[in-house]
Order: C-alpha cells, then sequence, then structure tokens
C-alpha cells in the first residue's frame, strides 16, 4: 500500500490497515512526501518504507515519480504481495506483477474545478496525461464519496469503479493545551484554498465565541487562535471541548476531520458541496462556501439557541456511527478479492 504524508491519506491508511488486521491481511507500507508522523503503526503493517519523493500533484516532480516507480516495483519485487493499492494515480500505470486498485482521494483537476472555477490550465497537461494513464491501468478504482468518483468520471474518463466511505476509530483524547469552555474549531492546511478557511476567520471577529484552528501555516488574525499542527491525540481532545465544528470548504472529496468532529460530539457547519451534502445531509447546518453572511448566521445560531445546538450534536454523532471501520475494512476485503478476477476490471 502506498500513501502519502501530505494530508488525510496518511490517517486512512492507517485505520485502513488497522481495521484490516482483523481480516488477516499484511501489509508492506511505502509513503512518499514529508517525512511520515511519529505514531506507531498496527502490527500487521509488516514493513514500512519511507522516500522523500515529491507527489504527482507538486510543483515539477516527474523526475521524482519515475524514481519512485523504480522504488515500488523493487519492492513488489522483494515482497511478492497478491495485490498492490495505490493512493495515488500515475504509478498504476507501472508494470505491475499483482494487480492494481487505485483510491481516488482528491485530484487538481476537481480541485480546480471547485476552487478556481472552469479548467486547469495547459501546465496541468501532463498530470492530466498520467492520471488518466494510470486510472485506465487499474483493475478496481475505488473513492471514498460518489461526489469523487464522479470527478474521476468527468475529469479522467473512468468508467464502473466503486465508491468505499473512508472511516476512522474514535481517537483517546489527551494533552495539556489550555481550551476555553466555549469555541468554535476548525482544522485544516491553511495553505489549501479548497478548505476555505479564511471565511472562517473572516467572521471569527463578529462570533460571540473565539476560533481555534488546527493546522498547518495559520494565519494569524482577530478572534482567531492558531494551534498548529497537532497530533490525533491533541486534536481528539479539542474535538471533545469544542461543541461547534466549521468547515466552510469549497473542495473536500470525503472530510475525514467533519467525521472526526461529528464522532466527538461536534455540531458540524459545513460547506454546501456535493460530497459533504452525501455524508452529512440533515445532521449538520450547511452555507453556500462563498457566503461569509451565511457562515457568521449558522454558527451564531447554534452559539445563541443551545436547545438546537445540542441537538445538532447528537444529529452529527449519530451519522457518525454509519462510517464503521469494521465495515471499510470488509468492503475493501470485498474490492481486493474481486480484484483477482481477470473480470474485475471497471476503471477503463
Amino acid at each position: 500500500m502506498t500513501a502519502d504524508t501530505a494530508g488525510g491519506v496518511w490517517t486512512y491508511a492507517i485505520e485502513l490497515a488497522r481495521a484490516l488486521e482483523r481480516h488477516g491481511v499484511e501489509i508492506v507500507l511505502a509513503t512518499m512526501g514529508g517525512p511520515p508522523p511519529a505514531e506507531s503503526l498496527p502490527p500487521n503493517v509488516i514493513a514500512s518504507f519511507h522516500a522523500g519523493f515529491k507527489l504527482e500533484w507538486m510543483d515539477d516532480p516527474w523526475e521524482d515519480v519515475r524514481r519512485a516507480g523504480e522504488w515500488l516495483l523493487e519492492l513488489e519485487s522483494r515482497f511478492g504481495p497478491s495485490a498492490i493499492h495505490l493512493n495515488g494515480y500515475a504509478h498504476a500505470a507501472l508494470p505491475w506483477r499483482a494487480p492494481v486498485l487505485v483510491v481516488g482521494h482528491s485530484c487538481v483537476l476537481s480541485w480546480w474545478e471547485a476552487v478556481r472555477g472552469g479548467t486547469a490550465p495547459p501546465v496541468w497537461d501532463r498530470y492530466r496525461e498520467a492520471v488518466v494513464n494510470g486510472l485506465a491501468a487499474a483493475r478496481l478504482v475505488v473513492a471514498p464519496t460518489r461526489a469523487m468518483l464522479d470527478a474521476l468520471r468527468r475529469h479522467y474518463g473512468v468508467r464502473g469503479g466503486v465508491v468505499i466511505p473512508n472511516a476512522v476509530e474514535r481517537q483517546v483524547a489527551a494533552g495539556s493545551r489550555e481550551l476555553p469552555g466555549r469555541f468554535v474549531l476548525s482544522a485544516g492546511r491553511m495553505w489549501d484554498e479548497g478548505k476555505n478557511v479564511r471565511a472562517l476567520m473572516e467572521v471569527a471577529p463578529r462570533l460571540k465565541w473565539p476560533v481555534y484552528v488546527a493546522g498547518e501555516g495559520a494565519l494569524p488574525a482577530e478572534g482567531v487562535h492558531a494551534l498548529g499542527r497537532l497530533t490525533r491525540e491533541e486534536i481528539a481532545l479539542c474535538y471533545t471541548r469544542a461543541p461547534i465544528y466549521a468547515l466552510p470548504a469549497l473542495y473536500e472529496p470525503f472530510g475525514l476531520s467533519v467525521l472526526e468532529a461529528a464522532m466527538h460530539g461536534c455540531a458540524l457547519v459545513l460547506g454546501d458541496i456535493p460530497s459533504l451534502r452525501e455524508n452529512w445531509n440533515g445532521a449538520a447546518a450547511f452555507v453556500p462556501a462563498r457566503d461569509t453572511s451565511a457562515l457568521e448566521g449558522a454558527i451564531s445560531r447554534l452559539i445563541a439557541d443551545a436547545r438546537h445546538r445540542i441537538s445538532m450534536q447528537q444529529a452529527a454523532r449519530e451519522r457518525a456511527r454509519r462510517f464503521s471501520p469494521a465495515r471499510m475494512a470488509r468492503s475493501y476485503m470485498a474490492a481486493y478479492a474481486g480484484t483477482q478476477s481477470a473480470e474485475a476490471g471497471c476503471a477503463s
């Protein structure tokens, strides 16, 4: 299994590995990008390797992508896995011996469409070609939401594919950070325009409760407290203490942070986009992502109306129960079994 360390894919990979342990699956984990977080790996990860190769969506990555491909093929030759689980696209086109499953967690073209509007410029043509070729070579394509699978079909010509929602176990809260009794929480990479945390920073000075933001690259703003990058135990503490979690996202193909917040009992205020509607319709307040007045109003109502806030907390917690790691593992076991059949191909 491959994973990058730049965002939620790492959390997804570790949670899936842990859930697959009950099925007797052993995993060789190959990570790329920055250094992986310092956390214990599940015992069924029998070997773990890291290389700091650029990821395919980064600037001028192609020599690194080529070298990473050679590295991955060497690992396959060494360990002889029965399946290849790729959490990226380009390397699916390598001459693998084992059948390949590709999971589409996000992509540049759908990000560009949602955040910048329109079609990505020609500078991304090589990326587009690499993703098309990778998806066409995969035995099976998986996406965490129907919205993301539709994006892969629209932008890269994928036919077929399956949806397997992500899942996480409820994390034990730990840490010594001082937090107020009541606050609004958000989390995400500040440099990612798709998270749209800037909209929350804009309304923060007008809210009655302070806003706390966890994630890399947070910028100082009135009414906003930057928590920086936290461990999963530390962010769990924040979820436990925060009555409200807000993510007015323009682009979020699944939203693991939303799921974690809901599991810990936060009332949700989310950007009104198809993927978040798919997962949380009826269990969250939705606002047009670019409408800061609507965002302010939705949060202010939850702050002012305790009965409504408690109702939304209960709705989010109940919905979160649908995203079970055990269910995710069963779905992936069926997907892996399907890739072993010559008739399983549904990516192209």
